[in-house]
């Protein structure tokens, strides 16, 4: 098990618990991100019950969950049950005599088939009930749909304020992501992070722990990795959003991908791209931010400006790069060809956004704490805009500290270029925004630094500011990972 620890030790503490009463815990993720064995090393390692429901018919799963669980307890007579109820009072059974696991995985299998199961477990868990209270069962509903596992205990759900643990299985972060991937080089572990984000399963199963050996290496190992119609990794973007249980109009939601890939963020963006009304999008944006597939980002300087981002790298990638010449790429031995081609459109729609959201990603978690004088409350990024001059703005990072009743302080303004040596422009730039912001009245930008991120290294002159002046932090993709 690599990283893990803290979701370890609250699966562990959950299942350990000696408090009487059967209680339930609901985990959840996307998929590929080792929830799976997760939950089975639990219950290898504590002697509990795995369940892992497969899409079939309601009076299959039952019969396939009262086999396993016969597998499990070895009765005198087969579990064969009439009903889910029987089979959920079975499994609260197991935790007469001790805290004992019991896990069922793939959950929106079965609900989705018999919608009352939700309804059954709350009516197992009344407070009073005689089968709950002399039970120590650990129950965890485990699921990939996010959509689905979000709504599980939300609102008027079945089983809201029943559940003891709530825990989302989420990807590596990119720091975490780099030692995983085994790759001590920081922009080429930006680059690998850019295609594949953090998800486990990529670099095990998928690319059967082929890791790009050097820089050097990178192009050859899209090829044969990503781009290559006889890896998993090929199609793994265009299943991600069909295994989403909620996901019905696939080919709407593929086109508000697609639109956010090519760099259409904003809602009015969006419905440009893919020939429908701005109103009629509100549906789509919100499964596929259910299914945290896409995520929304305010501008943090003007007020109800909403912009959108693609959550998950490879989907990115595949609508950015692969979607476009699909039909080329299915015949093996085009994908050298098609990469060659590519390779600047990578950098703008794919490189160049995920180095700008993760410099935001590392002053929110794992920026030096002295670097912002403060503890960053949010980081976001937006357009600030220039009256006198009728223009706007682009702040790659914006750092908002607390307000404490006032103007929240504004801690840091950023700008993150990929490939670009930054000098004194780029500094005078900073200043003129921090400037406008000031006259703004929105932020207290007494104590506001001015980032610099960059790959391609920074002028003598800007070193020169640098050293001269306190508010002025220049970040290499070294200083990104120093702290892994």
């Amino acid at each position: 098990m690599f990283d893990r620890d803290v979701e370890w030790r609250a699966l562990i503490g959950f299942a350990t618990d000696t408090e009487p009463g059967a209680t339930l815990g609901v985990v959840s993720g996307r998929r590929r991100q080792g929830k799976t064995y997760l939950l089975a090393a639990l219950c290898h390692a504590l002697g509990g019950f795995y369940f892992g429901a497969t899409e079939a018919t309601d009076a299959e799963s039952l019969r396939r969950f009262g086999d396993a669980l016969t597998a499990h307890v070895s009765p005198d007579v087969p579990f064969h049950f009439h009903d889910w109820a029987e089979a959920i009072d079975a499994v609260l059974a197991l935790g007469r005599d001790r805290p004992v696991p019991v896990v069922i995985d793939e959950f929106p299998y079965l609900a989705r088939n018999n919608p009352e199961i939700p309804s059954l477990i709350q009516a197992a868990l009344r407070p009073l009930r005689e089968q709950r209270t002399r039970s120590r069962t650990r129950l965890l509903l485990c699921g990939s749909s996010m959509g689905f596992m979000g709504r599980l205990l939300a609102g008027n759900a079945p089983l809201r304020g029943r559940a003891g643990l709530e825990l989302v299985i989420r990807p590596l972060e990119f720091p975490l992501a780099a030692d995983f991937w085994d790759i001590a080089d920081p922009t080429l572990a930006i680059k690998v992070n850019a295609v594949v984000g953090g998800t486990p399963a990529y670099r095990r199963e998928f690319a059967r722990n082929d890791s790009p050996a050097d820089a050097t290496d990178f192009d050859d190992w899209i090829v044969r990795t990503v781009l290559n119609p006889q890896s998993p990794m090929f199609r793994e973007a265009r299943y991600l959003l069909t295994e989403e249980v909620d996901a019905r109009d696939t080919a709407l939601y593929t086109s508000v991908l697609a639109a956010v890939a090519n760099g259409n963020a904003t809602r009015g963006g969006i419905a440009n791209f893919i020939g429908r009304k701005a109103s009629d999008l509100s549906h789509p944006i919100s499964v596929l931010e259910d299914a945290a597939l896409l995520y929304r980002d305010a501008d943090v300087f003007r007020a109800n400006r909403t912009t959108y981002r693609v959550a998950e790298p490879l989907i990115r990638f595949y609508h950015a790069i692969m979607r476009p010449v699909w039909e080329q790429l299915e015949r093996p031995g085009s994908g050298d060809r098609v990469w060659q081609a590519s390779r600047e459109r990578f950098r703008s729609k794919v490189l160049g956004p995920h180095f700008e959201q993760l410099c935001r990603d590392w002053s929110l978690h794992h920026a030096p704490p002295e670097l912002f004088g403060g503890l960053p409350a949010r980081v976001g990024h937006g357009v600030v805009t220039d009256q006198a001059a009728r223009t706007g703005y682009e702040v790659d990072v914006a750092v908002i500290g607390i307000g404490d009743g006032g103007r929240p302080p504004l801690l840091a303004v950023g700008e993150a270029k990929w490939g670009e040596t930054m000098g004194i422009a780029h500094l005078e730039r900073l200043r003129h925004i921090r400037d406008l912001i000031e006259h703004s009245g929105k932020y207290d930008t007494t104590g506001t630094r001015l980032l610099h991120f960059t790959t391609a290294g920074f002028s003598d002159s800007l070193r020169t500011e640098a050293g001269n002046a306190d508010d002025i932090a220049l970040i290499t993709p070294q200083d990104l990972y120093r702290h892994r």
